[in-house]
């Protein structure tokens, strides 16, 4: 079974990478983490700590994303990247006939699935089940995904930087190509699998490309193919995450170079990434960040280079071998 992506000329101009996390997309990808018997080594910390703080107002949330199989398409509407509030905001704001399609497509794939009663009352768009879904987002977010989202991004912030460095060496050839092993790129169609066949136009609409921590497996799009399109794919972990990360893990470093400038070397570190990712990332103004970056590059720990109107910064060798503590061409 293959999910179909027909693109145009037009199409390859408006597509895109995202800029940031899509807080409803980790929310329910997570949410299937969660359920599913798996046992990747990865999410296994995660999984352990966060079934022990779920609220209880997560089972709202599973009632809609069940654990394999179709899960509602309004869960995760388009919204301003990386902003818990407004992914929030949006899934308040829905409009009444997409839950009223989206909930009759979630009891004709799953018949033998009893479906609580105010399912009914969300269907028919009245305002207060849809808040407590709402509500119950948040809620999860805060308990199962908020302690970890620093490193969530930092690693999706890798991954983006990484497929940004791919398309100004190699195009969309090597970046669509380069998605999953099961990709397959010649244009005008994306080629990759996908648990049931399943085919998307653009149309001149473009497609914004989500890359995703919880994401597993093959990559992920909406059921709706008239919804603005979107491809969710996993990323490529770094399994230090899954075993925690002591703030204090580089306290000569810190001692050098000072906390802030020590924070954005080792962000650097995890992987290249923009000025404004690394603002974002470390919560410090963007012209901070431009500062501290200026800094570490005059000193030989990072270089930079301008892709577009954004700068991309990668560490050095020098720059890892003082985050290892260790000299360059030496092993610790």
């Amino acid at each position: 079974m293959v999910l179909r992506i027909h693109f145009t000329g037009e199409d390859l101009a408006r597509t895109r990478i995202a800029p940031e996390c899509d807080v409803l997309w980790e929310v329910t990808l997570s949410l299937y983490r969660l359920c599913r018997r798996e046992h990747a080594v990865v999410f296994r910390q995660w999984k352990n700590e966060a079934l022990a703080k779920a609220p209880a107002a997560t089972g709202v949330l599973t009632t809609l994303v069940p654990p394999r199989g179709y899960s509602v398409d309004f869960l995760t509407p388009r919204a301003e990247p990386g902003s818990v509030a407004a992914g929030i905001e949006a899934l308040r704001g829905t409009a009444r006939e997409r839950l009223r399609m989206d909930l009759s497509e979630l009891s004709m794939r799953h018949p033998n699935r009893r479906l609580p009663g105010w399912i009914g009352d969300l269907a028919r768009g009245e305002s207060e089940p849809l808040g407590a879904v709402a509500d119950a987002a948040g809620a999860y977010f805060d308990a199962c995904l908020s302690p970890y989202w620093p490193r969530i991004r930092a690693q999706v912030a890798q991954e983006r930087a990484r497929r940004l460095r791919m398309l100004s060496e190699g195009g969309w050839h090597v970046v669509f190509s380069t998605l999953h092993p099961s990709a397959r790129w010649s244009f005008p169609t994306l080629e990759l699998a996908y648990p049931a066949d399943h085919d998307i136009h653009l149309n001149g609409r473009g497609l914004v490309l989500q890359p995703s921590f919880f994401c597993r497996q093959t990559p992920i799009t909406l059921r709706d193919p008239d919804l603005p399109p979107v491809l969710v794919y996993p990323i490529e972990h770094d399994l230090i995450w899954a075993h925690g990360d002591s703030p204090d893990r580089h306290p000569t470093l810190t001692n050098l170079l000072g906390p802030t400038r020590a924070q954005v070397l080792e962000t650097i570190g995890h992987g290249d990434c923009t000025t404004g990712e690394l603002g974002r990332q470390l919560d410090i103004p963007t012209s901070t960040a431009s500062r501290q970056a200026t800094t570490l590059r005059e000193a030989g720990l990072v270089s930079s280079h301008r892709f577009g109107r954004a700068v991309i910064h990668t560490i050095t060798e020098l720059g890892t071998a003082l985050l290892n503590g260790h000299r360059p061409g030496l092993t610790a």
